[in-house]
């Protein structure tokens, strides 16, 4: 009989809903129950909680999941991949292996992965003469941000993820993988894909795959275009991958969850967040977007098959985080008759206080609430009167300084309106100064990077 592996998604992002995950893990049969819990600035974010705390610094939900999960996983034989542990995978092993350990569950395997932090490597990196140029800016000045930067993680491949599961893992827990490598990772094991030209097909096919789950329910309905077709949204099944060891898989979900699986959904998150499509390239393998067949198999149901690849890049994606000054922010609303007019006038309070405040910024914006949020420039001038007809308009003012002290004005003279705006304003609660971290994409050569797989056992 062919070998079938059946892959869960169990997370989109840090913040997503657990049910879902726990119906796939109750009710799906699943060999594996994988989770991308990050996006590229989570990863500045948990740096800095890092070095407040050292025991910090992974993604909280990664370690909630799976000790909510492991008894029936364990019983399962369902076994949880994760990249949750954001720039601390050890830690978040050790509180996997706590968790495991006080529900009854000694033995357990956690594999962490580690390799992808190259905070301290940088120096080494410029002292080589690697150019660490702004992939989105072309800015080649990396010495113009060095002394603020505090986090510093490359996009490694599932090789790691690979050496956990081959010792045995029941969960895996890792850094900065690509998002698709969680699901790459247990496929390569399961059928001993290898690196090599007679695999890259298989694996460019993973990735793809991969690629497509990796949000969860963005590809069984969630932010379609096609919304108002979707049912049940908030009951909404997450993805399941059943995969043949020559690549090819079908898409589904559980019977009877809400959202929906067909070509059009698979199709809208294939060609999410990708430049060009004959070249996706990932630390696992390139593939070819254009190449791949897709077939409605079922109900909620779709057949992927005939993806094409090449071997993976040799240069892979770093992005650096630094310091990059302060967030200060207000918001108010402003009722009919006349909302607009009163938001114009608002506006131009708020800018003189800032004259008289003396406050210094390199920008300053300005967003009225249901007119130009959403399409900023593009959005078109709105007509006076028509506006003047709206119920409420608001008014939203961000502005980035240098210090704390200068984004606290914004905060300040935004609560001045509560007296000095137009009658009818109104509040929410004060928007505290912010900090900002900034990215700095850049390419490496895959040398400098060196995956590290160890085993804890409950």
């Amino acid at each position: 009989m062919k070998k079938i592996v059946r892959l869960g998604a169990g997370s989109g992002f840090w913040g997503d809903a657990m049910d879902p995950a726990m119906e796939l893990l109750e009710h799906g049969n699943l060999d594996y129950l994988c989770f991308d819990f990050l996006a590229e600035l989570t990863m500045a974010l948990l740096q800095r909680q890092k070095l407040k705390n050292p025991q910090a610094g992974y993604v909280p939900d990664a370690v909630t999941y799976m000790n909510a999960m492991l008894k029936m996983a364990r019983q399962r034989g369902t076994r949880l991949i994760s990249n949750g542990g954001g720039v601390n995978p050890r830690a978040a092993a050790e509180r996997v292996a706590e968790g495991a350990r006080a529900a009854g569950l000694q033995g357990t395997r956690i594999a962490l992965v580690e390799g992808d932090d190259l905070l301290s490597k940088l120096d080494t990196l410029v002292a080589d003469r690697i150019p660490l140029v702004n992939m989105d800016t072309g800015d080649e000045d990396f010495a113009a941000i060095r002394s603020r930067v505090v986090s510093a993680n490359v996009y490694t491949d599932s090789t790691g993820i690979v050496a956990g599961l081959e010792d045995g893992a029941d969960v895996v827990i890792a850094g900065r993988v690509s998002d698709n490598a969680v699901y790459v990772g247990p496929l390569a094991h399961e059928f001993g894909w290898k690196r090599d030209a007679a695999h890259v097909d298989r694996l460019a096919a993973a990735v793809t795959l991969g690629h497509i789950v990796e949000c969860a329910s963005a590809c069984t309905g969630g932010m379609s275009s096609r919304f108002a077709e979707m049912p049940a949204m908030g009951r909404v099944g997450f993805p399941i991958l059943e995969v043949a060891s020559d690549g090819s898989a079908e898409i589904t979900k559980l019977q009877g969850s809400g959202g929906r699986i067909d070509e059009f959904t698979i199709k809208e998150h294939l060609v999410y967040e990708i430049g060009d499509p004959r070249s996706y390239l990932m630390p696992d393998a390139i593939a070819d977007f254009t190449s791949l067949r897709l077939q409605q198999s079922g109900t909620d149901r779709v057949r992927v098959w005939d993806v094409k690849g090449r071997t993976p890049p040799e240069m892979l994606k770093l992005v650096v985080g630094y310091q990059d000054g302060w967030i200060g922010e207000s918001m108010a609303f402003f009722p009919w008759p006349n909302a607009y007019d009163r938001a114009l006038k608002a506006k131009q309070t708020m800018l003189e206080r800032f004259e008289r405040m003396g406050l210094e910024a390199s920008q300053v914006h300005f967003d009225l609430i249901g007119l130009n949020t959403l399409h900023g420039p593009a959005a078109p001038a709105p007509d006076p009167a028509a506006a003047n007809e709206l119920p409420e308009v608001g008014l939203r003012c961000a502005v980035r300084t240098r210090t704390m002290e200068e984004a606290d004005k914004v905060r300040r003279a935004g609560a001045h309106l509560w007296i000095m705006g137009p009658g009818g304003t109104s509040f929410g609660t004060p928007i505290k100064p912010r900090p900002v971290i900034s990215l700095w994409p850049t390419l490496i050569p895959r040398s400098y990077v060196e995956q590290k797989t160890q085993t804890l056992v409950a």
